[in-house]
């Protein structure tokens, strides 16, 4: 949702260095689907350990976990809860999207077409609950915050931002603007590059820093027009949109209608696309269930719980994780040095 309108979206170049010291909310399954989608072996195959679990997952979270806590980057990870019952069509959509790519894979497999094999792979990934409990179980041995949102997950992570606890969040989905986050940053990696869409190579990006007034202000809409236009392109809730409108069309019929949302879903011929009313996605959107009852608190990172997870139950090399962990405390005993130097 919300990739539509990219082209129409201002942003700044920003830099891992110049949000040192500030604290994220992370977009936990958006990040965890890049690593199991870009994590594989030569042949598209998932990382797994011996006993063929994937790893792909946690091998991605505990190198960037490193990298961005070594940066000075103070992290509070959030996970999406139950799905939004308009979601079920875009689930179900992914579902065939994989199944599809499944078949095409096992025709690459059996000509022994690698590269084939490596573009469908990626394709399939998949989130399991125990993967995703594991997730949780490794960042909280890291001592950071582990957030449950009662749906969404970029929802609740906008809501943070809003009440001022966290400085922005961390995702590839301008959704986040929709669900009112003040601040959010793009394509935030050690070693800025990110997987070309549909291809098997990587391209060079900076973080973007977008900021939602300066987006309202440029676009001279408010941000129940931004979700209509959201809307009129597509979003999880309505896939595809309406059919022949693109988004500077979208934003053109949204400035001309103003808020009469009734009066432009008509026009529109909401009700030849959808059997259900535009006013359902619209409070979707605006209304998605957040909450204050969270607690942001950062703890010592519990190293021997790090070793269990990735050294005794996955196999990873014990050297690697000995290796990242002496780094980040020599990093981090670095700062609290400086930090102590600058009160005396």
């Amino acid at each position: 949702m919300g990739v539509q309108i990219t082209n129409l979206l201002t942003s700044r170049d920003t830099s891992i260095d110049e949000l040192a010291g500030k604290t994220f909310a992370v977009d936990s399954y958006n990040m965890l689907y890049q690593f199991l989608t870009t994590l594989r072996t030569y042949d598209g195959s998932p990382l797994r350990d011996s006993k063929g679990n994937i790893t792909s997952h946690i091998s991605g979270l505990f190198s960037r976990t490193i990298s961005f806590m070594s940066k000075g980057l103070k992290l509070a990870f959030v996970f999406d809860g139950e799905a939004p019952v308009l979601k079920q069509k875009e689930r179900e959509r992914r579902a065939e999207i994989k199944k599809a790519a499944e078949a095409q894979y096992e025709i690459a497999k059996e000509r022994k077409d690698v590269e084939g094999m490596k573009k469908f792979a990626g394709r399939t990934a998949r989130l399991t609950k125990e993967m995703v409990d594991e997730t949780k179980e490794l960042l909280e041995a890291f001592g950071l915050p582990v957030i449950q949102a009662p749906s969404e997950g970029e929802a609740q992570a906008a809501r943070m931002c809003s009440n001022g606890d966290v400085y922005a969040l961390i995702s590839q989905d301008t959704d986040c603007l929709a669900f009112g986050t003040p601040r959010m940053v793009k394509n935030l990696s050690v070693s800025q590059r990110k997987k070309m869409n549909s291809k098997l190579s990587y391209e060079s990006v900076k973080p973007q820093l977008l900021e939602l007034e300066v987006n309202l202000k440029n676009l001279e809409l408010t941000r129940d027009q931004l979700i209509a236009l959201m809307m009129l392109v597509g979003t999880d809730f309505n896939i595809g949109g309406i059919k022949g409108i693109g988004p500077k069309n979208g934003l053109k019929l949204v400035k001309e209608h103003k808020d009469d949302f009734n009066t432009l879903f008509k026009e529109v011929k909401w009700s030849d696309f959808f059997d259900y009313d535009w006013n359902d996605v619209f409070n979707t959107i605006k209304d998605m269930p957040v909450t204050d009852d969270y607690k942001l608190e950062w703890k010592p990172i519990n190293e021997d719980k790090i070793y269990e997870i990735l050294h005794e139950r996955h196999e990873f090399s014990k050297e690697r994780i000995k290796h990242s962990l002496d780094k980040l405390n020599k990093i981090k005993d670095a700062q609290s040095q400086k930090g102590l130097g600058d009160f005396m």
